[in-house]
């Protein structure tokens, strides 16, 4: 009996062992691996509008669908038709991982590419897939075989892709990422802001970092200069983040009141968030702010965030964008529940519209002058909408 019971408890500890290095199951639920067209989570948690660089995707991390293929816009510029021989491999676009490959109706056996940057493109009319849900993929790898045209003749039968690309579900004009006919990628950077259930897509006319900025001294930054201009489109999403994100303004800046910062409001107790990475100055409760904390960024930025229900974190701590810092509520002269943010730039009040778009939670697409006497000048940076 006692041996019975050793080996029992051998052959759970040894289920335990492989379900412990059994590979994961797949980060997608049975709706995303079963539905073409279907948000991407967490995509807009931290604000409504992000960024994709595509001058950031080396030469090497980056494949046309099918290298030697005729491509031609179809379906209202949604979908690019690419003819080529019949039995070619079709390649995978960008790197990322599979999240859905199974046969859907009249589009055939397809299979969906979810990328770390926010797009998913997508293959269909295959013969053939290759890999299956939760593979990773690398830009250029055979992923499946095309599939016929069923307008080419008995006679002369033709390969035929269709392929997309999708943002949080949504179809987008392949044109605005690709060069159709040179079969490359536009340098170009994509604007993707949140309209409803819908993206907003624009073309932001990108050039390459200046390299003064990047010798920029963070802590000291006119040690040798009186002014400098900082771009906030070239800051990544993990750089900055909105203050209060799904919020709405309650009170202004400025006005007739001369109010100090920006009033924004969602419900009790919800998270506050750094705006950009710094050191923390001040975390206690102060005058009519109540419990409040103040946030030393780069450039002689600072930022602040009063009236919380409780602060999470103590001068001295380094916090990046995005990190949870605080509580919203009523502390100090609150008659209700909600997040006072102010801004400031060489110690002078700022209103936070220069760099935060309130209404879409996200950066204001400007470059600003930043003049060591503390003066701010906002220039729009140029768009063309797709």
């Amino acid at each position: 009996m006692k041996k019975k019971i050793q080996v029992l408890l051998f052959l759970s500890f040894f289920c335990m062992l492989c379900s412990a290095f059994m590979p994961a199951k797949d980060k997608f639920t049975a709706a995303e691996q079963q539905q073409i067209s279907i948000a991407t989570p967490g995509l807009f948690a931290r604000s409504n509008a992000f960024q994709i660089n595509l001058s950031d995707i080396g030469k090497d991390d980056f494949s046309f669908p099918l290298p030697v293929g005729k491509a031609t816009l179809a379906d209202d510029h949604q979908t690019l038709e690419i003819a080529t021989k019949e039995g070619d491999v079709v390649k995978a676009m960008l790197n990322g991982t599979v999240r859905l490959a199974k046969t859907m109706g009249t589009n055939g056996n397809t299979i969906v590419i979810r990328h770390d940057n926010g797009l998913e493109t997508v293959y269909a009319n295959n013969a053939q897939n290759l890999v299956k849900v939760g593979d990773k993929v690398q830009a250029g790898q055979s992923i499946a075989i095309v599939g016929t045209d069923n307008t080419s003749t008995k006679s002369k039968k033709k390969g035929l892709c269709r392929f997309f690309i999708m943002i949080n579900g949504g179809k987008i004009n392949p044109d605005v990422v690709l060069e159709i006919r040179g079969h490359r990628l536009r340098k170009k950077t994509l604007v993707c802001t949140k309209n409803g259930k819908y993206v907003d897509v624009a073309l932001a006319e990108t050039k390459n970092k200046p390299e003064k900025e990047d010798k920029i001294d963070e802590e000291n930054p006119f040690s040798n200069r009186e002014s400098f201009k900082w771009n906030l489109s070239y800051l990544e999403k993990e750089e900055w983040a909105y203050p209060l994100p799904g919020s709405h303004v309650i009170s202004p800046y400025g006005g007739a009141r001369h109010h100090s910062g920006v009033d924004i409001k969602t419900i009790p107790n919800d998270k506050i968030l750094a705006a950009f990475d710094g050191v923390v100055v001040r975390s206690s409760p102060f005058s009519g702010y109540g419990n409040c904390i103040r946030i030393k960024h780069k450039y002689g930025f600072e930022t602040l965030y009063s009236h919380q229900s409780k602060n999470l974190v103590k001068v001295g701590d380094k916090v990046k964008a995005g990190q949870v810092i605080g509580l919203t509520g009523r502390t100090g002269r609150a008659t209700t529940e909600h997040l006072h943010f102010e801004l400031f730039f060489q110690g002078h009040r700022l209103n936070p519209a220069v760099i935060f778009d309130h209404t879409n939670k996200s950066l204001q697409q400007v470059t600003l002058t930043l003049s060591k006497n503390g003066n701010v000048k906002s220039t729009k940076n140029y768009y063309a909408n797709k």
